[in-house]
């Protein structure tokens, strides 16, 4: 059976050949002698340089549960020498490293000098604490925006910081749970297995009931580092703010950060989001989403389930990536509760192949009107409809309502329009929002709290697929679930987007169909994908999709087009054998064509729809190429037109690969499938009772 799980620092994986530590003692007297050497001769920075650390009373301690910038402040000015000392600590501290920088850049040796420096950087945010640790590990998650030597030296802040004292650690667990350590586990590592900036695991053994568990002990004095550090950072961002005459709310955006970082302080909530995200996320095929012991955990002290594995980041399983890309779909699309912290040392690879996400402290919620916004924002950002884009910027809360929208459409489309030009697949999340720097500042672009987080946590996915695969494209691999969501979702607003992207002017958008049904074919859902020319196995999707209940919005859109189709379809067979007719009767004066314009417009996209459902063999822009139609044209030219897109139209070869699937068709959809020829007969009587009634009386 596979041990499920652990924190965010299980590449430190418990080495099976070093036994568990009998606990027959007190905590601190069953410390080997030799942890106690280790220990003294490889002290935490953050303990040892901190000069500033110290208790928070009980009463300061139980105000600050939750994030609330006013009573830190309320505290802080309790403590005036202790905000100096910090402060200074900080400007002397980045001053020096600043101040070597430029020597080096003046001296010229700033190439010779440069692993040292991001060696020196890693010190020095070890020293100053959590805080900076966890800025530093969002940087480290880009290896296309961090230069290599500081990315090396960075991503070593994701799991690799020494750990703190053991004896303190294990007092913390018999303090916090009220037993004795031997009552509660029945083995303990003699040694943490990880540490990280808020606090570092042991392997254990329960007692009760013999599951192998993590189990994760807070860092003292991270609550009082942590609230000053916030202080300090949130002051720094109103500075900046007023100095450089900014439009966002970097305030606001540090405010939300502090609030996830103090929630990531309470493992009770840690916990209690873990087991939400297995309730929800759980049953996705190859995810592992470990369980908690929310009876032995408390604020400082939390024991989940163990997981054995790799980073993903050092594997290099681009399948693992997929599958995380479509968990992070789910999380921010469909539930809005997504992991707001995925960096490396949070996903894992099991030894049996699967993605395990651990470490459940900081996680954002993602409101309904914003998820829908999203993917509309998607769909037009794909599609090039730049003017909705802009619309779609003010509902989710970038723009102010105020914003000059003609001027914001046409920057979009100077900036964007190039992007998209290399189709879907190839849109980069982090190249798209660095072309659109200078537009958010031109137009006073805002970037509001809650967004932050949903920006760090698919920039942070796409930064890991990068590491191994620099084409990757998160944004790219994200949008055939947009589109398949777009095509099923029952939700009111998307489905008024759909039906405002596919009709144009009251004109039906076939293309733009034929680009939402293609793509949600590239969903990736299984190890072995589907490819792209096996037209049977797409015909197959294409009805199993349009058959079931999340399709009936689009099988009535396809119904409707197709019935319109067949009308028309019918009037240019009649003109066709009306004109062979006159032909073959000598003297005869030829007819004029019935079609109109209408008329072939739904010939054009009734061909179209058949090749679709032929399984993509061909697409919309067949070798002989058809032009639009001016209102200009005779019947003459009509009837010419009509013939031609006669030849376009899928022969029966093109045609069997429908009738073949529909046996292999579950039940329910095969009897679904029966109803529809009736459905369609009867739109087309009645368009084709409008239409004489129409005649009749114009």
């Amino acid at each position: 059976m596979l041990l499920n799980s652990s924190s965010s620092f299980n590449s430190f994986l418990f080495n099976s050949n070093s036994n568990f530590l009998s606990k027959n003692h007190k905590s601190q007297k069953s410390v080997p002698q030799t942890l106690r050497v280790v220990i003294s001769n490889d002290v935490d920075a953050f303990t040892e340089k901190s000069g500033y650390l110290f208790k928070l009373s009980s009463s300061e301690a139980d105000s600050l549960n939750d994030y609330d910038l006013k009573k830190i402040a309320a505290i802080y000015k309790r403590k005036p020498f202790i905000l100096l000392r910090r402060l200074f600590q900080i400007g002397s501290t980045f001053g020096r490293w600043l101040a070597a920088r430029y020597v080096d850049s003046i001296t010229e040796k700033s190439d010779l000098m440069f692993k040292i420096r991001a060696a020196e950087l890693r010190q020095i945010l070890l020293e100053l604490g959590p805080a900076y640790i966890k800025i530093a590990q969002a940087v480290s998650s880009r290896p296309d925006l961090i230069p290599p030597s500081y990315l090396d030296e960075l991503s070593l802040l994701q799991d690799r910081i020494a750990p703190f004292s053991t004896e303190v650690a294990l007092n913390t667990i018999e303090q916090e749970l009220g037993l004795p350590i031997d009552m509660i586990f029945s083995e303990i590592s003699p040694e943490p297995t990880a540490a990280a900036s808020l606090g570092q695991v042991y392997q254990a053994r329960l007692r009760s009931n013999g599951q192998v568990v993590a189990v994760k002990v807070q860092r003292p004095g991270v609550q009082a580092a942590i609230s000053l550090d916030i202080l300090i950072l949130h002051f720094i961002a109103g500075v900046v703010k007023k100095a450089g005459k900014l439009n966002s709310d970097l305030q606001g955006v540090v405010d939300e950060w502090a609030s996830s970082l103090f929630r990531e302080m309470d493992y009770i909530k840690e916990a209690k989001n873990g087991l939400k995200f297995r309730k929800l996320y759980g049953a996705i095929e190859d995810v592992i989403v470990p369980n908690m012991y929310v009876e032995n955990t408390t604020r400082r002290v939390l024991v989940m389930e163990w997981v054995e594995g790799k980073k993903l980041s050092e594997v290099k399983d681009l399948y693992l990536v997929e599958v995380g890309v479509y968990c992070s779909f789910n999380q921010l699309l469909e539930y809005g509760f997504y992991h707001a912290d995925p960096h490396p040392g949070n996903l894992l690879r099991t030894y049996d192949g699967k993605l395990a996400y651990i470490d459940f402290g900081m996680m954002g919620e993602f409101k309904q009107e914003f998820r829908d916004g999203f993917i509309e924002a998607c769909l037009h950002l794909v599609n090039r409809d730049f003017d909705a884009l802009a619309k779609d910027f003010v509902t989710l809360g970038l723009l102010p309502p105020t914003s000059d929208k003609e001027g914001v459409t046409k920057a979009l489309t100077g900036v964007l329009q190039n992007a998209v030009a290399k189709g879907v697949s190839n849109i980069s999340f982090g190249d798209l929002l660095g072309n659109l720097g200078t537009t958010m500042y031109k137009f006073k672009f805002q970037i509001p709290s809650y967004f932050s987080l949903v920006i760090r946590s698919l920039a942070v996915l796409e930064g890991i697929a990068i590491g191994f695969d620099p084409n990757y494209k998160v944004l790219g691999s994200t949008y055939p679930w947009i589109a398949r969501k777009v095509l099923t979702d029952s939700s009111p607003q998307l489905r008024s987007s759909l039906q405002a992207l596919l009709y144009e002017e009251g004109v039906f958008r076939i293309d733009r169909l034929e680009s939402l049904l293609s793509e949600s074919l590239r969903a990736r859902t299984e190890k072995v994908l589907v490819e792209d020319n096996d037209s049977k196995v797409a015909v197959k999707q294409i009805l199993s999709f349009t058959l079931t209940e999340k399709g009936a919005f689009v099988r009535e859109i396809l119904l409707q087009e197709i019935a319109k189709g067949v009308d028309a379809f019918g009037r240019a067979t009649l003109d066709s054998l009306t004109s062979m007719a006159n032909t073959s009767i000598p003297f005869a004066s030829s007819s004029s064509s019935s079609m109109t314009k209408e008329d072939m417009v739904n010939l054009r996209t009734f061909r179209r729809l058949m090749l679709l459902l032929a399984g993509f063999q061909k697409n919309g822009g067949s070798p002989v190429e058809l032009k639009r139609t001016d209102p200009s044209k005779n019947q003459n030219m009509y009837s010419e037109e009509a013939s031609l897109i006669f030849y376009q139209f899928p022969s029966v070869e093109e045609i069997l690969p429908i009738l073949s699937v529909i046996p292999e068709l579950p039940p329910e959809l095969q009897q679904q499938l029966l109803l529809l020829p009736a459905d369609l007969a009867g739109r087309l009587i009645s368009r084709v009772t409008a239409r004489t009634i129409r005649r009749m009386f114009l």
